[in-house]
């Protein structure tokens, strides 16, 4: 069972690497300690395997703390990573000179702690391996000491020979940095043969430049007498192949327990560093364009804002969001959309310059760190260029499809101290350029801020107003110019909002299409409209058609016609007395799905009116192919159709329309008497506007029924 021994004054540090521990293999054992001082005490009753400690202790730094441990008796050779935030080079000599093995940045990748953990763990178990074989082999030797001189002679060959088949390099050497001894590994790697080199100087073996730096090292052994902390170097063999090696630096005692040589072995690490560099990049690059993901993405700025505070630069944030990215899944599939992707990022990739950063934050969102600029002129033409860029069709030959894109754009310092500020304030700004269509980019304003946190608040109420039942109808009367009585009413919806009275629909409803609520709000509404209709209808009253404005986000669902089966059913109404008013651009979207959901509505009862008819696609196609009951003048044709001798030619072109295709039509925003004759002049069916009454509570609009229901008749 190995021993890891943690060493940290913080608590929750010392929680999370002892968690990790546990993690390598099965079988850990972990003590962990605040104090160096008792972890020493501890330690010298409890030999461990690995040792982890912080630099930065209050009572004792790392370095201390590892001088103490390497004088106790068995712990010169027993691995120690030391966990620091400094970056000085300074701090890494001094705890490697106290004998430290490994370094973890802080804060530590898991992923990077776990795999030089367990491969510490396995080199010392392998160094306590090799020791207790050359224990075994030393008693060997000395019980035959008083045999004859063949036998002993025979021992060391067995021992030479185990040596040998070692998976490591072993060599020894003298004071001056004579070769005593070299194993078949290091022959083989250095190209050499091993009885050749007995007797001649180190940098035969290892070369110049490393064969000087080996006999520095040898001199200290020979000085303390203690072996060196294991240290990684790197190594080329015969071929010229670099290679990462583990190398220990241990005396070689004779009978008088006098240092005659340095024993060095080294360990071929290679396979574990590049794994370990695998890793690494995996932890900080996205897997499909191998570019810099979030994580690296933040380091980078983070770096980059540390540099511009000291040389006082300036460098702009760009977040990039794919407009209508979906389309590209929706017509050829995912892996064509990751296809798209990647194509998307070479061209961005190709206009970076060396000194920006590239990265894909996941979905369709990437960003770029532009530095080295001169103003935001600089930004917005490299902005532009971005854009420019992004809709070109290179590297996607799938389909000619192409997209556009929305960039925030954020200033350092200006827009943000940290990498949360400049991220955060650039996602507004993005934002902000998506509202407008997109295929923009728009500089973050202060103001964003105030914005963001009003939607914020907006949410909360929205949701709030929901669960408590905050909303209210209103009722506008519609008239029959055939026979002067109300034949119908529109449903509009306010909001009773605490502490601000009743809002109309165009203070709360643009929000709610954005964030999802609208769907609740409108089945509130039909529900809401098709009770009070069948409550006047119980009360004697004559059955009168309510209109319910219906939203494109209800339809992009596909579950109106269950919704409007369900309330119909619920409230007992009559669906011949339910209208309901959508907009050209709800069957302008999807045209097949609208017409399906229409005809299954219309199979039901329902009717179908388009409203505002005439300011939208004004397509006269899906007039004609959607069931459609009645149309609906917008009130700007309405308004000057006594003056203006346009807006009267188009409000006659729109009830000749419908008229021959066996429809309805409903004039909006009548507030005259002179317009009411005109339009009825003209064959208008329908109207409805202020001259006949303002939207009202359904109490009032039921006593408006009670009291003048023929109120196109008294101007008459």
């Amino acid at each position: 069972m190995a021993l890891i021994v943690i060493v940290d004054d913080r608590s929750t540090n010392r929680t999370v690497f002892s968690k990790l521990a546990t993690s390598i293999e099965p079988d850990i054992k972990v003590k962990s300690f605040g104090d160096p001082q008792e972890a020493l005490l501890w330690i010298a009753k409890n030999p461990p395997d690995l040792v982890v400690t912080d630099y930065k202790m209050p009572k004792m730094d790392g370095a201390i703390f590892i001088r103490n441990f390497r004088q106790m008796q068995g712990m010169q050779e027993v691995p120690v990573v030391v966990i620091t935030v400094h970056e000085d080079r300074t701090f890494r000599l001094r705890a490697l000179e106290a004998g430290a093995t490994d370094f973890l940045t802080s804060p530590v990748d898991h992923h990077e702690f776990i795999t030089r953990a367990r491969n510490l763990l396995k080199l010392h178990k392998h160094q306590l391996a090799l020791a207790e074989r050359a224990s075994n082999l030393e008693r060997a030797l000395e019980i035959s000491e008083g045999n004859d001189e063949l036998y002993v002679r025979d021992s060391r060959q067995r021992l030479a020979q185990v040596i040998d088949t070692l998976p490591m390099m072993i060599s020894a050497a003298g004071l001056e940095g004579d070769i005593l001894f070299v194993n078949a590994n290091q022959a083989a790697f250095s190209g050499v043969d091993s009885r050749s080199l007995i007797g001649k100087h180190v940098h035969e073996l290892f070369g110049e430049e490393s064969g000087a730096r080996s006999v520095a090292l040898d001199r200290m052994v020979f000085e303390i007498g203690k072996p060196l902390p294991s240290f990684e170097e790197d190594l080329t063999d015969r071929n010229g192949t670099s290679r990462v090696f583990f190398t220990t630096k241990s005396p070689l005692l004779d009978v008088c327990n006098r240092v005659v040589g340095v024993v060095t072995s080294s360990l071929d690490i290679t396979s574990r560093k590049l794994t370990e560099a695998h890793l690494h990049h995996l932890a900080h690059h996205d897997a499909l364009t191998d570019l810099p993901n979030r994580v690296l993405f933040r380091e980078r700025m983070r770096r980059l804002i540390t540099l511009a505070r000291r040389g006082d630069q300036v460098f702009a944030l760009h977040l990039i969001d794919l407009d209508g990215f979906k389309t590209v899944n929706d017509l050829l599939g995912h892996s064509a959309g990751d296809r798209f992707i990647k194509a998307v990022a070479e061209r961005l990739r190709k206009a970076m310059r060396d000194t920006d950063t590239l990265a894909r934050l996941g979905g369709d969102e990437f960003a770029i760190l532009q530095g080295n600029i001169s103003g935001s002129e600089d930004v917005a033409a490299f902005a532009g260029r971005i854009l420019e860029v992004i809709t070109s069709t290179e590297g996607f030959s799938e389909a000619a499809i192409t997209t556009t894109a929305s960039i925030g754009i954020a200033l350092h310092p200006e827009d943000g101290a940290d990498s949360e500020d400049m991220l955060k304030n650039a996602d507004l700004a993005m934002y902000r350029a998506k509202a407008e269509n997109g295929n923009r980019f728009c500089f973050f304003k202060a103001d964003m801020n105030t914005r963001a946190r009003l939607s914020a608040l907006l949410d909360t109420d929205l949701k709030e107003a929901i669960a408590n039942e905050e909303f209210v109808l209103h009722y506008q009367p519609q008239v029959s110019l055939t026979t002067g009585r109300i034949i119908g009413a529109e449903a509009l919806l306010r909001w009773d909002r605490p502490g601000q009275g009743l809002l109309s629909p165009g203070q709360f409803l643009p929000r709610a299409e954005e964030n999802g609520l609208i769907v609740p709000i409108n089945e509130w509404v039909l529900r809401a409209a098709c009770k009070q209709a069948r409550a006047w209808h119980k009360q004697g009253l004559h059955p009168l058609r309510i209109g319910v404005n219906m939203s494109p986000v209800q339809f992009r669902n596909r579950t109106v016609p269950l919704l409007v089966a369900k309330v119909l059913s619920e409230t007992g109404m009559d669906p011949r007395s339910l209208d309901l008013e959508l907009t050209e651009s709800i069957v302008m979207d999807d045209q097949e799905a609208v017409a399906a959901d229409l005809k299954q509505l219309s199979n039901l009862g329902v009717g179908i009116s388009i409203d505002d008819f005439g300011t939208g696609y004004s397509s006269l196609s899906y007039v004609k192919r959607f069931p459609v009951d009645r149309l609906k003048i917008d009130q700007s044709f309405v308004r000057n159709i006594t003056s203006n001798a346009n807006d009267l030619a188009i409000v006659r072109a729109i009830i000749t329309l419908a008229h021959s295709l066996k429809m309805e039509v409903v004039a909006e925003g009548v507030e005259t008497p002179e317009q009411m004759v005109k339009l009825r002049d003209e064959g208008c069916d329908e109207v409805q506007g202020f001259f006949f009454g303002k939207p009202m509570s359904a109490d009032d609009f039921q006593a408006v029924l009670t009291e003048e229901p023929d109120l196109a008749r008294r101007s008459a």
